[in-house]
C-alpha cells in the first residue's frame, strides 16, 4: 500500500472511532478541570491511547496529569500534543476536550503507517496550558528534546495552518502600607491601594509608547477591606506580552519601574514576583504548516496558510516550537466574531460544528503524519528549515 493507501486507512480509522472521540471529547467537556487538576481528563485519554495499544507513561516530567503514550520506535519521532485543561466558572470555553480527542484520535489512526514505515508516533499529553504553562515546564524538563516534529490542532473561529502569538510572562505584585482609621488619622496611614492604583496608570501612560503587538494588561485582586480603613495590603496580577523575548525584557524593566515609582511616592513597601516560566512566541514550520494544509483542504475545508489579522495571545506551545519544529494550526468551530474564552465558545466545543471539527483535525494530522513517515525527505526539509530559522 503507498503513503494514498494509508492515509485513506487514517480517515477511515478515524470514521471507524468517530462515536467513540464524539462521548470521550463530550465526556471531558461535561467535566472541567484546572490546569495541574486534570485527573479524570487525563486518565480518560491515557486509557483510551492504552487501549488501542500504546504504552503510555502517566506522570511525565513529574506532572500527574502529563503523560506520554508512544507507539513504534525510533525515528522520525513524531508528537502530537494535547491539551485538556479548563477555565475558572467558563468550563470548556476554549475547546481543549477538542484538542485533546483529535490527537488521541489521529495517533490512533496512523498505527499501521508506523508498521509499514518505521519511526515512532507519540501523543503527549501536556497540562495548564492556560495559565501555568505546562508545556513550558515540560520543555525546560527536556520532553521533547528527542522528537523530529510536534503538531497540535486548537478550534477556533478559521481554517488557518499557522498562527501569530506572543511572548508573555506574567507578573503578581503586592504593596504593604500602614492601616488606620482614614477619617479620624488619616495622616497616620500609608495607603497600599493608592500606590496600586498610580502604577495602574503609570502603565496606562506606559501603553502609549510600545510596539504595536506589545501588550500590558491586569487586574487588581486586593484593594482593601473598608472605605473608612486605610488599606494596608493591596495586590494585583499583570500580564506583559511581546514579539519576542529581547524586547519583553525591555518592557518587563519598564512595568516594574512603574511599581518602584509608586512605591517611593507613597512609602508603601513593594514585593513583586514573576513566574518562574515564560511562553515564548511560536515559531511556525512553514514546510509542515504546507503540509497540513493540504491534507486540510482535502477534506473539503477552504485553509488558509497564514492570516496576518488573526492575532492571538500567548500559548506555551510556543516553547516547544522553539525546541521541535512545530505547528498550531486552527480549525474553524464557530463563526468569525465569536469570541474565545467565552459562554458562546463553550456550548460550540460540545456542539456538532465542534465534533466535526474535532473529526477533522485529526484526520488532517494523521494524514499529515502518514506524509511525513512515508517521505525520508519531507521529514529532512521540515528540519532543515527549523535549523535555518535558528
Amino acid at each position: 500500500m503507498d503513503s494514498a493507501g494509508f492515509k485513506a486507512l487514517a480517515v477511515s480509522r478515524i470514521d471507524d472511532q468517530s462515536q467513540q472521540l464524539r462521548e470521550l471529547s463530550l465526556k471531558i467537556h461535561s467535566n472541567p478541570e484546572l490546569g495541574f487538576q486534570e485527573f479524570k481528563s487525563a486518565g480518560w485519554l491515557a486509557d483510551y491511547l492504552a487501549n488501542n495499544g500504546f504504552s503510555v507513561e502517566c506522570g511525565v516530567c513529574e506532572l500527574p496529569t502529563a503523560f506520554q503514550a508512544s507507539y513504534g520506535q525510533g525515528a522520525p519521532a513524531i508528537a502530537i500534543l494535547a491539551e485538556y485543561d479548563a477555565l475558572p466558572e467558563l468550563g470548556h470555553a476554549c475547546g481543549h476536550n477538542l484538542i485533546a480527542t483529535s490527537a488521541v484520535g489521529a495517533g490512533v489512526a496512523v498505527k499501521s503507517a508506523i508498521d509499514e514505515y518505521g519511526g515512532s508516533l507519540h501523543v503527549i499529553g501536556t497540562p495548564a496550558e492556560e495559565y501555568y504553562g505546562g508545556k513550558t515546564i515540560m520543555a525546560d524538563k527536556g520532553a521533547f528534546d528527542n522528537l523530529d516534529i510536534a503538531m497540535i490542532t486548537h478550534p477556533g473561529a478559521a481554517d488557518v495552518a499557522t498562527i501569530q502569538t506572543l511572548a508573555c510572562h506574567t507578573l503578581d505584585v503586592e504593596f504593604f502600607g500602614q492601616e488606620c482609621h482614614a477619617a479620624a488619622e488619616p495622616e497616620k496611614g500609608i495607603n497600599a491601594l493608592e500606590a496600586l492604583i498610580q502604577s495602574y496608570n503609570a502603565i496606562n501612560s506606559l501603553r502609549q509608547h510600545i510596539k504595536d503587538k506589545a501588550r500590558i494588561h491586569g487586574v487588581i485582586t486586593d484593594g482593601g477591606r473598608a472605605a473608612n480603613v486605610v488599606p494596608a495590603h493591596s495586590a494585583a496580577q499583570f500580564i506583559v506580552r511581546a514579539e519576542d523575548y529581547l524586547y519583553l525584557a525591555e518592557l518587563e524593566e519598564k512595568v516594574v519601574n512603574c511599581f518602584q515609582g509608586a512605591a517611593t511616592a507613597t512609602g508603601a513597601r513593594l514585593e513583586y514576583q514573576w513566574a518562574e516560566f515564560r511562553y515564548a512566541a511560536m515559531r511556525n514550520n512553514m514546510s509542515l504548516a504546507r503540509l497540513y494544509r493540504q491534507n486540510m483542504q482535502a477534506l473539503g475545508r477552504r485553509v488558509k496558510l497564514s492570516e496576518p489579522e488573526l492575532f492571538l495571545g500567548s500559548t506555551d506551545m510556543g516553547n516547544v516550537s522553539q525546541v521541535v519544529p512545530s505547528i498550531h494550526p486552527f480549525v474553524a468551530v464557530v463563526p468569525r466574531g465569536t469570541p474565545g474564552h467565552s459562554p458562546d465558545f463553550a456550548l460550540a466545543a460540545a456542539s456538532e460544528s465542534g465534533m466535526q471539527g474535532l473529526l477533522d483535525a485529526a484526520k488532517a494530522i494523521a494524514m499529515t503524519v502518514v506524509d511525513l513517515l512515508a517521505s525520508p525527505e519531507t521529514v529532512t526539509r521540515v528540519k532543515e528549515e527549523f535549523k535555518q530559522g535558528k
